[in-house]
């Protein structure tokens, strides 16, 4: 088992004399000194540091109370997600399987052992309870890879307690300042231990510049669309809301990337990756849409009068949500966890590494880059007049879903154009999300009938009235019919959007 808590901190630079007096901290009405605890934590990450990279820290520490294996997600600066487990001799499959995304095949081994003496202190308010736990670390760190040497500092670490006010530590800070105590210049005791402790000829290079070319723009799109899929893959494992959408999303956009900037990328080293890419959001979008469809019809059931509903109806369809998510979770878990997948994030990083760049994409970005939005809005415009022009039925309606996939994909396009073409690419976005999102509550109608349909025949054949489902059928319709009619009106203010690219 493992437990996870929303840790919220901030680190400071000791002046070497302990901790100054905050007893003025407004809000404070006792400072308590709790004793000194004897901390041993060893941290382990893969030879080549790729959870420090993505700034995710594992450790295996004893001492204090709170001894066991502990993983820290990123969330904001100073806030991090903790996840706990029982101390063991070996990482616990719970936490191996949150980090596998980043690690996949190689070997994690212990990189930096920190032993630390934690002088405890509580902050507390008139009625007793903890404000914030205030400790002054003495740091002995030691490199252990590399042939890396040791660290000694000292820091002092604000957390806030749980379900406290983060406007608290701007008080306790302020306090500090006065003090002469400045925020630390590192995010972690890891990050500066493996700093600190790193052979010279190790330490960090400066960062790279800002894009210049048509492919260090699509390449900086590519990259970060990598690391939302690779960073999101503990949030799906845990079942956190909205998770699963979020990847699917991350991995259209690459996708449609490839296939929309094929002067820049060579498609023939990017078709095979698309077609991964396809997919796995084919998977993730499995989950995704029954996720919206439950939604979208409980919210319809809610609106429809109680005499009008008749029989189980709503219970009928909470047991088809539920079911439906609990299988198809339990099937993304093992997708992620596949050969294939983890293959595909392998891909991913040795295309990025070594992109399979084409002479154009050493060009000004303007220009080449505009040429590939609005090529693919061409192929929009293509499809939404030949569905206005059909009549309303399976053949509209299948116009309608292909018009909304080519207006992803040329929204995706446009972000990752828009560094580079400014203004007209952010105004090209809001026009083809409004186009998107239309053109979506349509395609969510479709759906919704489809499974209405399914589902008055599985109560019709329990012996269940289906008349609410046939209510909800025809209100679903009318939505549909409401989408249409707006389309017209909604396209041309798309098109002028689309003029001034």
């Amino acid at each position: 088992m493992a437990d996870t808590k929303r840790e919220i901190e901030r680190k400071y630079e000791s002046l070497g004399g302990g901790l100054p007096d905050l007893t003025g901290v407004t809000g404070v009405a006792g400072v308590v000194h709790r004793g000194v605890a004897h901390l041993d934590a060893t941290y382990h990450d893969t030879a080549d540091e790729r959870l420090t990279a993505s700034k995710v820290t594992l450790r295996r520490r004893t001492g204090g109370s709170d001894a066991g294996w502990h993983l820290k997600f990123p969330v904001a600066p100073g806030v991090r997600d903790e996840i706990h487990a029982p101390l063991s001799d070996t990482l616990p499959d719970v936490l191996a399987s949150l980090v596998r995304s980043r690690v996949r095949d190689a070997a994690l081994l212990p990189v930096v052992r920190l032993r630390s003496d934690r002088d405890v202190t509580h902050l507390v308010d008139a009625e007793g309870r903890l404000l914030a736990e205030v400790s002054v670390d003495a740091v002995h760190a030691e490199r252990l890879t590399g042939g890396g040497g040791e660290a000694r500092w000292t820091e002092i670490e604000v957390e806030l307690a749980d379900g406290g006010d983060p406007a608290f530590l701007d008080k306790v800070e302020k306090k500090l300042r006065k003090a002469g105590v400045r925020p630390s210049a590192s995010a972690s005791k890891l990050a500066r231990a493996l700093e600190e402790t790193a052979p010279r000829r190790e330490r960090p290079s400066a960062p790279a510049g800002d894009p210049v070319t048509a492919g260090d723009h699509v390449l900086a799109y590519v990259r970060a669309q990598r690391d939302v899929i690779v960073e999101l893959d503990p949030a799906v494992r845990r079942d956190t809301e909205d998770a699963v959408h979020r990847m699917r999303v991350a991995t259209r956009r690459l996708r449609s990337t490839f296939k929309s900037f094929g002067e820049i990328l060579d498609p023939a080293v990017t078709g095979p990756i698309a077609d991964e890419l396809k997919w796995l959001a084919g998977e993730l979008g499995l989950e995704r849409d029954r996720e919206v469809l439950a939604a979208r019809l409980t919210a319809s059931l809610a609106e429809v009068p109680a005499d009008l509903v008749r029989g189980p109806v709503g219970e009928r369809l909470d047991s088809w949500a539920r079911a439906e998510h609990s299988g198809a979770h339990g099937r993304i878990l093992g997708i992620l966890d596949s050969r294939r997948h983890l293959a595909l994030l392998d891909t991913l990083d040795a295309l990025i590494a070594s992109p399979p760049l084409t002479k154009a994409a050493a060009k000004k970005p303007r220009k080449i880059l505009a040429k590939a939005v609005k090529k693919d809005f061409r192929k929009v415009a293509a499809l939404v007049e030949e569905a206005v022009e059909l009549e309303p039925g399976t053949d509209r309606d299948v116009a309608l879903h292909n018009a909304r996939k080519k207006t992803k994909r040329t929204r995706y396009a446009a972000e990752a154009a828009e560094p580079a073409l400014g203004k007209p690419a952010k105004t090209m976005i809001r026009s083809m999300k409004s186009l998107q999102s239309l053109l979506g509550e349509h395609q969510d109608s479709v759906m919704a009938r489809q499974t209405l349909r399914e589902l008055s025949a599985v109560a019709h054949a329990a012996g269940e009235s289906a008349f609410t489902y046939g209510l909800l059928h025809e209100r679903e319709a009318q939505r549909a019919r409401r989408v249409e009619d707006e389309l017209p009106a909604v396209w041309k203010k798309v098109k002028g959007a689309a003029a001034d690219l």
